[in-house]
Order: structure tokens, then sequence, then C-alpha cells
């Protein structure tokens, strides 16, 4: 294990993983403590070079809440996921994820290879009881707000009882971790009328239905209602929501592009209107951009586990911090304990 300052933190952060380099992961650290002066304390985990020249330069503000964790191994993107967890123990991911099974930090975050991550945090930190498979959920932006899109990709091929369990998962992250009060549920399918979709589909619907109670089960829904604001979490397994995660962010970046690009090529009077128009844009540019919640948390394991794009900028990590400490503070783990056992003994579950 390599050389370490101190490593008792609200939140251990993976500086190694991102495209924009470690650099920007520590800038993201610093907005985020300077964002919240009430935020513990934060973990960076990396090399030796790099934390040094930090610690020497923009680190020095944050004394006291900001500690560090030197490593030798970093994750690489192309590492399988469990060589990475039993061949780089020593890793800035494995080291992050350890400080969480520890109890010196409640929360990991990083921008690297998320099978790895992901397998990192099952091994080490193990799922709940009574939850088989963890599923990445994603907030994304629709009218009059936000949904929680869950499997966006960890499990592409699940059973029934996986997605009534990313159902609960889904439930809890969008009431105690975006303080949605009684959060309404859709399982995403091809059609509103009863039988519509695949068999898993099917099964999954008529498992739902009888968890009255336990979660909001607003029934089937299709894509023309995933924007339109009719739910708070929309289930899928991983394979389609995926796509529909993809396809999302793809569409945001063409839109800003095209109306970029007709702007530019626009008469005099039309700049003159987008002009006048500018604060709307930036407004709507804002509260679109997936920075707004960088962090994807790994649901149904017994620690808080979040990743985030390979691409995230400081803004990004910033948010996915905030996401990291809110769940924490507001314990979402025990409620989805307590929920998944209610489920599995209503459905007579093992």
């Amino acid at each position: 294990m390599g050389a370490q300052n101190t490593c008792s933190g609200t939140i251990a952060v993976d500086i190694m993983g991102g495209d924009k380099g470690p650099e920007e992961i520590l800038r993201g650290i610093c907005l985020a403590l300077k964002n919240d002066p009430s935020l513990e304390g934060i973990v960076a985990v990396g090399a030796d070079d790099v934390l040094d020249r930090f610690l020497a330069g923009e680190g020095k503000a944050y004394d006291g809440r900001l500690s560090v964790l030197k490593t030798s191994q970093v994750v690489d993107m192309n590492d399988k996921a469990v060589d990475a967890v039993k061949k780089k123990r020593d890793s800035s991911m494995m080291q992050a994820i350890d400080l969480v099974k520890s109890g010196n930090a409640r929360a990991v975050l990083s921008c690297g290879n998320t099978g790895a991550l992901m397998a990192g945090g099952t091994i080490k930190l193990r799922p709940l009881a009574g939850v088989e498979r963890p599923a990445i959920a994603t907030v994304i932006p629709c009218k009059g707000g936000h949904y929680v899109l869950l499997d966006s990709g960890a499990n592409p091929d699940p059973d029934p009882e996986h997605l009534v369990h990313n159902a609960i998962l889904g439930s809890n992250y969008a009431e105690w971790g975006l303080e949605v009060e009684n959060p309404r549920v859709g399982l995403l399918t091809i059609g509103t009328e009863e039988g519509k979709g695949n068999e898993r589909t099917i099964a999954t619907h008529a498992l739902l239905k009888q968890l009255d109670g336990v979660i909001n089960y607003r029934g089937l829904i299709e894509g023309f209602q995933v924007y339109g604001g009719e739910v708070d979490v929309v289930v899928a397994d991983g394979f389609v929501g995926n796509i529909l995660l993809k396809t999302s962010e793809s569409l945001y970046k063409f839109l800003i592009e095209e109306i970029k690009a007709e702007v530019a090529s626009s008469s005099w009077m039309r700049k003159l209107g987008a002009l006048m128009m500018k604060g709307v844009f930036v407004d709507l540019k804002k509260r679109l951009s997936p920075e707004q919640y960088g962090g994807a948390p790994f649901l149904g394991l017994k620690g808080n586990v979040l990743k985030s794009h390979g691409s995230s900028n400081r803004f990004a990590i910033a948010s996915a911090i905030r996401i990291g400490v809110d769940l924490a503070r507001r314990d979402m783990i025990g409620h989805t304990h307590d929920d998944i056992e209610q489920a599995n003994k209503i459905l007579e579950l093992s």
C-alpha cells in the first residue's frame, strides 16, 4: 500500500481515471469543498507526484478538510474487471473503495473503468441482503424536473426479479438522494396496454403490481412518456437503459450544436434576437447539461459507489461529490434495505 497522509474523510475520490487528467478532478474536489463549507472532508487517492504538486499549490487552501492517499498503481480502461481487483490492489480505484469498506470514507467516486469499479464495489463492499445484482442509476432532465433511469448499463440481461429490485433501488434513490416525495415508478416497454412487451417485461409488471405500499408503481410506460414528467423513475434492463442514456446525451449535444450553427449563419436581426434570448439559452443549457448530475451511483451495494463519465470536467466532479455526500447523510442504503426485505417477503423471493 502506498504512503499515506491521512484517510479520515467523507468522500474518497479516485483522481487517476479521467480523460482530462488528475488535475481536473482535483480542481473538482476544490470546487466541491468551496461550494459546501459543511462538507467534512475529501480523500484524494492517486499517484505521489500528482498529489505532491497539488498539495503544494491549490490544495493548500483546504488544509484540514483535504487528505490524500498515495498509491502505486492505476486501473486502465482496457483492464479486465476481475484482474483489476486481484492484480491492482494498490491502484487508486481499489484503495478508494477500501476506504469505504474500512469505514474511513462514506462514499467513493471514480471516472475510471466502469467494469472494474462495479467489480471492486461488488466484491469488496458486497450487495445488500436480498439484492443479487447492483444497478447503475442515471439522472436525466425531463419536463418539470428530472427522472432516474436504471439500469443504465450494469446488467443487460436481468431476470424479472432483478428489475423489481431496480424499481425499489431507483425509488429510494429518487426519494433519499434527490428528495422526491413518493416517487412515481414506471416500467419501460413498447406500449402501455396490458401484455405489451417481451416475456421479461410482462413478468416484471406482474410482480411490481403486487408492491403497492412499498413503491408508487404507475405501470407500463413507453418512449413517448419518458420526457413528459409522468414518472420519477424509469426502469429498464441495462441494454435498453444504456441505449436510452447515450441517445439522450447525444441528442442534447446535437441540439446545442445545431442552435449555435443556426445562430452563426443567420441574419443580423436573428442574431440580435438570439442575443436578447441569451439568458434563456444559458439557463436551458445549464438545466439540460449532463454535468448537473455528474455521478451515477451503483445502487444495491452496502456502500456508496459513484461513477462519473471519463470526460467529466471539474463541475461534473463537484456535482458527483455533492450527490455522494447527500446519499451518505440521508442513509439511503438503510432505507433501501428495509424496502428490499419487505418486497422479497411479499413476492416470496429468497
